[in-house]
């Protein structure tokens, strides 16, 4: 923000939840930004929005109300920057349609982590070039779903970079204990841990003659998912355009644009 510029007036819905409380503390620690509202189930959106003159909202709060606070925030001129995960290819269009409509900015991302989409980015670089690829994610027991979305994402992501050509998957003649070879995806193995101290990690795998290359990402806590949020903010109130992924937030160029000039 230069000297003179008013700070971006955003407000979070879902602010009590867990991630809701570290975009909350990232705002106020930026002074680019006023967090001008933290909302959560129990308080009125739509009254909290008009009443903070908001230009954007934050949402982490459940597929439901993701939805809802979307189509509301849009309605009233709020660009929305949607973290919550489920809303599905037709929630989604809602979105965009309601961003549109209203001529606004506006997001649904699945993964705010500024690292773990870089990572995705370059894994996808370098998939046309091995033989085999693994994936292996970590997460907190308390996850509810094994693999990760990211992981099964990236495993797609890889085998669209090869044209649809499935990597090399070997299967062992004798598995002791089923399940060991993890699932498979386009030949790629995915594998995921549950473990106390972990919040969400991903590592890519890849091999060919004498040789491997690993990508990882690692985080600490849920504070991983704030620069991307606050980037996301800039976009949408700067530009009336919809983004549906953090690579066109921070203009990552298309890995097939990139393949075509080499």
């Amino acid at each position: 923000m230069t000297t003179g510029e008013a700070p971006l007036r955003v407000a979070v819905s879902g602010a009590k939840g867990k991630v809701g409380r570290e975009i909350v503390a990232g705002l106020q620690a930026d002074a680019a930004f006023d967090c001008v509202a933290a909302v959560d189930v129990e308080d009125d959106l739509p009254a909290a929005l008009q009443s903070s003159h908001a230009q954007a909202m934050v949402d982490f709060t459940t597929p439901e109300s993701g939805l809802r606070n979307a189509l509301t925030a849009a309605r009233l001129g709020v660009a929305p920057v949607i973290g919550t995960t489920g809303l599905g290819p037709d929630g989604v269009a809602q979105v965009r349609d309601a961003c549109a409509a209203a001529g606004i900015g506006g997001c649904v991302i699945p993964n705010f982590a500024v690292g773990a989409v870089v990572l995705m980015w370059l894994a996808q670089l370098a998939a046309p070039h091995f033989d085999t690829a693994e994936i292996i994610e970590a997460h907190a027991p308390t996850k509810h779903d094994a693999p990760s979305g990211t992981a099964l994402r990236t495993a797609q992501l890889l085998v669209e970079a090869r044209d649809g050509r499935p990597f090399d998957h070997s299967t062992p003649r004798v598995e002791p204990l089923g399940g060991t070879r993890g699932g498979e995806v386009g030949g790629v193995a995915v594998h995921a841990l549950r473990l106390s101290g972990v919040v969400a990690d991903q590592s890519v795998i890849f091999g060919t003659q004498s040789q491997t290359l690993s990508l990882e990402h690692r985080t600490t806590s849920r504070a991983v998912y704030v620069p991307g949020v606050l980037r996301a903010c800039r976009a949408v109130i700067g530009q009336a355009r919809f983004f549906d992924s953090l690579d066109a937030v921070l203009g990552l160029p298309e890995v097939g644009s990139l393949r075509s000039r080499a």
